[in-house]
């Protein structure tokens, strides 16, 4: 997917898979990368390094999600995990998000299989196109 962040504000916006899971989008150009900044799984995991354009120019974020694991009798047993590329630098392999973010959407609250993917618009006029779903093949 390609989003941009506006020239004005913050450019706060993110990316939620299963209405419950956020990367986060901010314009951190030039910032340390910490739990709150563009590309970290929301208030849990900084990415590894900024790797945000400045604000205006279009940015790519490439997001290979798997859901969380669950036994027979509806337990979760593995976390939901992610690895992330944000304009072609990994800044997430493989790793674990240590539950929902704050992303969550009421009726997605908690661990379960499914779930929608969200485009967050609701504090800046962040702009998202190109943006490909493509389920995975095992």
């Amino acid at each position: 997917m390609e989003f941009c962040e506006p020239l004005k504000g913050e450019g706060n916006s993110g990316v939620g898979m299963q209405g419950r899971y956020e990367i986060q989008i901010l314009n951190s150009y030039g910032k340390n990368p910490e739990a709150h900044e563009c590309g970290a799984y929301f208030s849990q995991v900084p990415p590894r390094v900024i790797a945000s354009k400045p604000a205006g120019e279009w940015q790519t974020y490439d997001i290979f999600f798997r859901a969380p694991r669950f036994a027979t009798n509806g337990k979760a047993v593995e976390q939901a995990r992610a690895t992330v590329y944000q304009n072609g630098i990994l800044i997430h392999q493989d790793e674990a998000f240590k539950g929902p973010t704050g992303i969550q959407y009421e009726q997605y609250k908690g661990e379960v299989p499914n779930g929608p993917i969200v485009l967050q618009g609701d504090h800046d006029a962040v702009q998202f196109r190109n943006v490909w779903i493509v389920p995975a093949r095992y």
